[in-house]
């Protein structure tokens, strides 16, 4: 299956740990247990965007096909600038295995009083001033859901929201 002197590639960042082989038709994922979690605060629109592109550096370190990286960087990233923009701060999980990818971003904030209507395109609830620096046109929820192959949306108005964003690799 593998060539006889693959090499095993070690990614270790804090307590997650992924090894891959160099096989005959490109890197093949022999074992891969990753979890790492990041923290997103809300209105720090100077660091909006860090999240997502430390989730996409990991995944290229991984070396994961190209569509899943980028399809994981934007939806990560529109979940995070839900977070900046409508809740008070995150816990991002990014969870690996040899066959998913999962992204579980649990916030506290207003929350989504109508999950059907957050979720077409156009809607949006952001400030003017927010508009002004560029976001909010009601896209974050609609790219979230194109880019996954499961999503799964949890608020409660008051509390907060959790979406899991779920990825197939291997398929």
């Amino acid at each position: 299956m593998y060539e006889s002197c693959a090499r095993i590639y070690e990614i270790q960042s804090g307590k997650s740990q992924a090894k891959f082989k160099k096989g005959k038709s490109g890197d093949q994922i022999e074992d891969l247990s990753l979890t790492e979690n990041f923290s997103i605060n809300g209105d720090d629109f100077a660091n909006a965007g860090a999240v997502s592109t430390e989730i996409k550096a990991i995944l290229k370190k991984i070396g994961l096909d190209h569509q899943i990286i980028r399809r994981v960087a934007i939806s990560t990233y529109e979940a995070e600038m839900n977070v900046v923009m409508h809740a008070k701060h995150a816990q991002v999980t990014l969870r690996l295995t040899p066959d998913s990818i999962q992204i579980v971003v649990d916030d506290v904030g207003k929350g989504i009083a109508d999950i059907d209507l957050a979720l077409q395109e156009g809607y949006t609830t952001a400030t003017d001033e927010m508009r002004a620096m560029g976001f909010g046109s009601g896209m974050g929820l609609p790219n979230i859901k194109r880019n996954t192959d499961d999503l799964q949306i949890e608020s409660e108005v008051g509390k907060g929201t959790r979406l899991t964003l779920n990825f197939v690799i291997n398929s």
